[in-house]
């Protein structure tokens, strides 16, 4: 490492890596540090049994040519070097709950959504376009989501303040209908009575644009980006820690690694934790009502997921992800789950191997899980580069969970046992420890329309040197978080000059 960088990242999530390249194409030294044995927070992978997992990246949108984040990987010069499957343009995502033998599709394509759908509610054509009229138009009104300049969203009221719940009220009657339509909100942990529409239009939008999943995984993204890094001279380094900041005379000049080395920088950008930033920090560097309101922040909800491998040649791959529920009352309930109910729904999805795709190789299925059930744990700490242990009664707890996740997925998937040859689970602390989010966070901060600017966080903090970027501010997801860089880079570079070569890199 060298002594001093312009600009030192903290942490290698999409946010970091996308805010390093942006600068580092401005002629910036730059370096990002991370604690992990692998870049890139929630694009991380793993393998079991010789079969690859995505941690985060289940499937991506928006990548046909000329959409978002098409534009924006286009300008980061990663896109030719993704190896992509588009996952099926009738059918990418599917709803269906128990005792239900209609399965109800999201498809690819406003047109084709709206014709696959109303074929199951043939009396709901109306407000199955009135859906999709109003996703569109309020992606529109998202300046930078367009690669348009401005930001005036911000105090349109009327935009952030609509409940998903109220709008699909407002468009049917049919109760159904509006579970199929809301069906993906584990997409962003949504909640009837605070989730905005805007959440949920900015989530779904560019999947129904177009759907793919990365073939081998999500990481190629990050290798990508750390390869295009390091091609305009940024530099990164794994096991890389921070663990504290260092000042002189009340300014912020230097970050200290747990191993000890000193890194000095002019400018500092944070792609860890909003909550874990201000900690490090300590009580007296800002101002207490902005620590107290960041620690305030609502946290959303936690996951549990399983991973199964299969044997060779025995469970048909699915182009598709699956959303299901035990009835479709359950849609906005999941996570009022308790110790007799849960799961209550759950989010399935495969890998995808080159030309490998007539028999799954694996399947992850996911659940909502509150970190309350992990919590006599939370004193434990495990991952690959940092190993320990957290104990039999919590294999155990594991153990249980698989199982009740193994007979639900028995309702859907009937001889699913004789496929499996092992099965690995990930619980709250794994995504506490591995993304360092707080209390395992799938998303990063609850948006509740009700208060819409309580969980909003300006890349600015209240050290002029300091900047935030990731999943917490604004929105989380690839595109979502894509776009948290641009804004934190904008911070320095200016955001018109930026936003124009993006543009011009897409003529």
């Amino acid at each position: 490492m060298k002594e001093k960088y312009d600009v030192v990242i903290i942490g290698s999530g999409l946010g970091g890596l996308v805010s390093a390249n942006i600068l580092a194409r401005e002629g910036k030294s730059v370096c990002v540090l991370e604690k992990n044995n692998q870049y890139g927070g929630n694009l991380q992978i793993f393998s079991r049994d010789k079969s690859v997992f995505d941690t985060g990246v289940h499937y991506i949108g928006g990548l046909d040519k000329g959409q978002n984040l098409y534009r924006y990987f286009n300008y980061l010069g990663i896109m030719d070097g993704l190896k992509l499957k588009k996952m099926d343009e009738n059918q990418y995502d599917v709803i269906s709950f128990d005792n239900d033998t209609v399965e109800y599709p999201h498809a690819q394509g406003y047109d084709n959504f709206i014709t696959q759908l109303s074929q199951k509610f043939p009396e709901d054509t109306d407000a199955i376009q009135a859906y999709c009229d109003k996703i569109r138009a309020t992606c529109n009104s998202f300046p930078l989501y367009n690669l348009k300049p401005g930001d005036t969203y911000y105090d349109n009221t009327t935009l952030l303040s609509l409940k998903i719940s109220d709008f699909l009220d407002s468009i049917t009657d049919n109760e159904k209908l509006k579970s199929v339509l809301a069906g993906s909100n584990f997409l962003y942990a949504g909640d009837k009575d605070k989730t905005p529409f805007y959440v949920h239009a900015l989530s779904v939008n560019s999947y129904i644009q177009s759907s793919y999943r990365c073939v081998n995984g999500g990481s190629q993204i990050a290798k990508l980006l750390i390869k295009k890094l390091k091609e305009f001279g940024g530099e990164a380094y794994k096991r890389s820690e921070v663990a504290s900041f260092g000042f002189e005379n009340k300014k912020l000049v230097s970050v200290h690694t747990k191993a000890g080395n000193e890194i000095k920088g002019d400018m500092f950008i944070s792609n860890i934790e909003p909550k874990h930033t201000v900690k490090m920090l300590g009580d007296d560097r800002l101002r207490k009502s902005y620590t107290n309101r960041i620690s305030n922040i609502e946290s959303v909800i936690s996951a549990f997921s399983i991973y199964i491998v299969f044997k060779p040649k025995t469970f048909k791959y699915m182009n598709y992800n699956y959303y299901h529920f035990k009835n479709y009352k359950k849609v906005w309930t999941a996570a009022d789950y308790d110790a007799e109910s849960w799961p209550e729904g759950y989010m399935v999805s495969m890998s995808v191997k080159q030309n490998k795709n007539e028999w799954a190789e694996n399947m992850t299925a996911i659940t909502y899980m509150h970190y309350d059930e992990v919590e006599q744990w939370e004193d434990t700490f495990n991952t690959v580069a940092e190993k320990g242990e957290r104990g039999q009664t919590y294999e155990q707890f594991k153990a249980d969970k698989i199982e009740l996740m193994l007979v639900e997925l028995e309702k859907k998937f009937p001889n699913i046992r004789d496929c499996i040859l092992s099965v690995y689970a990930s619980t709250p602390l794994s995504y506490r420890d591995y993304i360092g989010v707080n209390r395992g966070s799938m998303y990063g901060y609850v948006k509740d329309a009700d208060s819409p600017m309580k969980s909003f966080l300006s890349p600015k903090t209240r050290l002029k040197n300091l900047l935030f970027t990731g999943q917490s501010l604004n929105m989380h997801g690839i595109l979502g978080v894509t776009i948290s860089a641009v804004l934190t880079c904008s911070e320095i570079v200016g955001r018109d000059k930026l936003l124009a070569k993006i543009v011009k890199a897409n003529e």
